[in-house]
């Protein structure tokens, strides 16, 4: 049995057309169903349904063969997966977005020290010490958008689709950190052992991307 990490939502959406291309259809809509353990058109594949952040966690540990995550994840995540594939789904950036009468240019002036709220701690940390800014991180799940506005962070590292919400929020996005996408990772232990069927599988994908570029 072969065993495929993914997370509800956008990543789980925009697998299934690769899936698909693959020969592989999903047997349950995850919406509908409260399973987190789903079947699949293959009998020897199943699809775990776990948080976009465990789903390193679950590959790497082998709890599943293989997965679905984001680089922002991966990044944060540290080493200890094959990532063979880039499988250019659920694209986005990773941006530092602050309110918009704050004078960023002023703030990351080399020497200065700046406030950052962010579940990206590493890559923060990384990006502004790349510019020779001191940073104080404040470690933040979710409402990101909020750190700024209560004075909480004079700015934030997340993550940017279509800017929005930042909008929405009177935030700007003053600079962008990377592009973003999902990548395919499997567990190396299971990748010796079940060889065979994850290379297959693995082609399968590759195909599949490369009939979607």
């Amino acid at each position: 049995m072969i065993t495929l990490a993914l997370s509800k939502g956008r990543i789980f959406d925009d697998s299934l057309p690769l899936l698909r291309a693959a020969g592989i259809e999903v047997l349950e809509d995850p919406e509908k169903s409260r399973k987190l353990i789903i079947g699949t058109s293959r009998p020897d594949l199943r699809v775990v349904l776990v948080r976009a952040t465990d789903v390193p966690t679950y590959v790497e540990h082998g709890g599943a063969d293989l997965g679905v995550a984001g680089l922002d994840v991966l990044l944060e995540h540290g080493d200890g997966l094959y990532r063979p594939l880039d499988l250019k789904i659920a694209r986005c950036r990773m941006s530092v977005a602050v309110r918009a009468d704050f004078d960023y240019a002023a703030a990351v002036r080399q020497g200065s020290r700046i406030r950052v709220a962010t579940k990206y701690t590493h890559q923060a940390r990384q990006h502004f010490a790349s510019k020779g800014v001191h940073v104080d991180l404040i470690k933040l799940y979710g409402s990101m958008e909020l750190a700024p506005l209560t004075g909480l962070a004079d700015a934030i590292v997340d993550l940017v689709s279509t800017g929005s919400t930042l909008k929405a929020n009177h935030l700007v996005e003053v600079e962008k950190i990377m592009d973003i996408s999902s990548r395919l990772v499997v567990n190396p232990a299971a990748l010796k052992i079940k060889r065979v069927a994850l290379r297959a599988l693995i082609d399968a994908f590759e195909a599949a991307v490369g009939q979607g570029s």
